[in-house]
């Protein structure tokens, strides 16, 4: 199968929204259909700080990755960090997810971007080896920390 990548629109919120409330729903995350939308919608109408990507048809999406943006001194400048990626558990090891990430870190290539991050469990061995196959490593001196704001 190939997968298609497409920057979605502010026409792909509901679509784009209930995907994100599967994936919220499968990993146990707590959110409302109003703050999904409110925290997607921005991206969807080109907001600067990131992108949204759906996967599979137009009509019938697969899934999605979702890619934001900051600066890093130790990376040389612009760096991106992928907050969300999810598939569909019916067409997960096909390929997809890798194939998804391969065409965004093609898509990226030719923009200012230094480095792309993402975060997963270190216990989780199969979804880092998905990771792995798209070029990932882990940093071993480094673990992600959050403060709530």
């Amino acid at each position: 199968m190939s997968t298609i990548l497409r920057l979605a629109a502010p026409e792909d919120l509901d679509i784009f929204a209930g995907l994100v409330a599967r994936f919220h729903e499968e990993y146990g995350l707590q959110r409302t259909d109003d703050q999904r939308k409110s925290a997607l919608l921005p991206l969807l109408e080109g907001s600067p700080h990131g992108a949204a990507y759906l996967i599979g048809p137009a009509r019938a999406p697969v899934g999605y990755v979702v890619v934001t943006f900051g600066w890093s001194i130790e990376m040389g400048g612009l760096d991106g960090f992928i907050d969300e990626i999810w598939i569909r558990p019916a067409v997960r090891g096909r390929g997809i997810g890798t194939e998804a990430l391969l065409t965004l870190c093609r898509t990226l290539k030719n923009t200012d971007l230094k480095a792309l991050h993402l975060e997963v469990d270190r216990d989780d061995k199969a979804t880092q080896s998905l990771y792995k196959k798209a070029g990932f490593a882990l940093r071993d001196r480094y673990a992600l920390m959050t403060r709530a704001m």
